[in-house]
């Protein structure tokens, strides 16, 4: 059986992609023409806030401009109700990089990018920036840090790829999910943030898709096997795959992984929680070794993991032995409460028993290991498929043909996980509550959720 695959061409994209791209002529005449949709000017644009190490006293801000603007500032000021909070800012010195990708075919974008480390913020409190070069600034945003108390509620997004139709299709799900939960405290988008790694015109999309809110809630990306393309792809020579060339100047993050996965793979504390980005591209043995010493030293309540290639599948064919194999004993030896995946375009929620405790179906009513979600929020569908149970897990809840988001919400010893469609019903689920030392305990909520939705479901 193979996948259904949910297929939405737009006519601007096929003209673009096919009538232009059949000739040389026309290949000049599709780079000029992407140029000028996505081209940066001297205005700030792409603005994004990044998640660090520790958001109650910093955060990370980058945007991007044409090379005439050689140099950035951001200013900065305590927000107040009053708008003459404006003249207690101060000034910030931004690093700046050009990227020059003119010889990259699918890119062909000369910028320059800006960003800033703000450190030593107070925690719980309402900050307000800009950026520009002094003279041409942008609006002013806003972001809250986090503060110091371990146990007050607080919550965040998860989606799982963006990739196809970014702009069309994606852009709702992601308003929906700020309209949602419109404090949340950050936002992890698990890979596949576009299809083609290099090409500027998705990244321009996907930008142009969240807007403001890129710039108001931290991003937490982890990268998938779309971010990872040939320097020059599509030209028939054999070469390897490398990480977006956009991916370091675009994204400011922690720089506390291993050697060589810089910003792709890290971790981040917010109050009494652990959140780990790992790269499933490649090199699990390193990163085996990284997460293990990381998870050693945890001393925070909840430890969620983020990744793209799912450890159990949620599609037909698409298994991760190695991965599983490399990865999921770790998980199990710490305890670790969720993990949140993207890369096989449906929905599938499901779980481990706790560390040795057989798979017993009564036990697993009530209590939990490792709870592993797979999402989708683009426009690109499979077919669900996948037996858990022979790889030693229980699926509870799928989805095909369903975009989705999830706000994911901490209350002390509770953890409460919901997921969304973009039209705002909720699709699935579930509660988990610490328990001294033992397995988390576990409270199954599908039943409030709307019927299982399958490729025939006509809606």
């Amino acid at each position: 059986m193979t996948n259904k695959v949910f297929l939405f061409v737009p006519l601007f994209l096929f003209f673009v992609s096919t009538t232009w791209s059949q000739t040389p002529a026309g290949a000049d005449a599709q780079r000029q023409f992407l140029e000028s949709w996505s081209k940066p000017t001297v205005r700030p644009d792409r603005i994004i806030l990044n998640v660090t190490e520790d958001l109650s006293t910093s955060v990370n801000v980058t945007w991007r401009t044409s090379i005439e603007v050689n140099e950035g500032i951001l200013e900065l000021a305590q927000a107040t109700a009053d708008p003459m909070f404006i003249k207690k800012s101060i000034q910030i010195e931004a690093k700046t990089e050009i990227l020059d990708l003119r010889d990259v075919r699918v890119a062909g974008i000369r910028a320059n990018y800006h960003s800033v480390t703000i450190e030593k913020l107070k925690p719980g409190v309402t900050y307000a920036y800009r950026v520009g070069d002094g003279t041409l600034w942008s609006e002013w945003f806003q972001f809250t840090t986090a503060t110091e108390d371990p146990d007050e509620e607080f919550s965040f997004l998860y989606v799982g790829d963006a990739q196809n139709y970014i702009l069309e299709l994606w852009s709702r799900v992601v308003r929906e999910g700020f309209r949602k939960a419109p404090d949340a405290k950050f936002f992890i988008h698990a890979g596949d943030l576009v299809n083609h790694a290099h090409r500027e015109q998705e990244w321009h999309e996907w930008f142009m898709a969240g807007g403001f809110i890129h710039s108001m809630i931290p991003a937490m990306p982890t990268p998938g096997n779309h971010e990872y393309k040939p320097r020059m792809e599509n030209t028939g020579n054999e070469e390897p795959s490398i990480l977006s060339l956009q991916w370091n100047p675009q994204f400011t993050l922690p720089q506390n992984g291993p050697k060589g996965l810089e910003e792709t793979v890290y971790y981040i504390d917010y109050k009494d929680t652990r959140i780990i980005s790992l790269n499933s591209n490649d090199y699990h043995k390193v990163q085996a070794n990284w997460v293990e010493k990381v998870l050693k030293e945890n001393t925070k309540k909840w430890v969620i993991i983020t990744y793209h290639h799912p450890m159990f599948s949620a599609a037909i064919g698409r298994d991760n032995d190695r991965l599983r194999k490399m990865w999921k004993p770790i998980f199990d030896k710490y305890a670790v409460d969720l993990v949140l995946q993207g890369h096989d375009h449906s929905y599938a929620r499901g779980r481990v028993a706790p560390e040795n405790n057989e798979l017993d179906g009564l036990n697993m009513r009530d209590e939990t290991g490792t709870v592993y979600v797979v999402s989708i929020s683009g426009g690109k569908m499979y077919e669900i498929g996948g037996d858990w149970t022979e790889l030693g897990a229980i699926k509870d809840r799928t989805a095909e043909n369903t975009q989705l988001f999830q706000v994911i919400t901490i209350q002390g010893d509770k953890l409460v996980f919901e997921s969304f469609t973009p039209v705002g019903e909720l699709y699935d689920a579930f509660e988990l509550m610490k328990n001294g030392d033992g397995p988390n305990k576990f409270v199954e909520r599908k039943g409030e959720a709307i019927p299982e939705r399958v490729f025939s479901t006509n809606k």
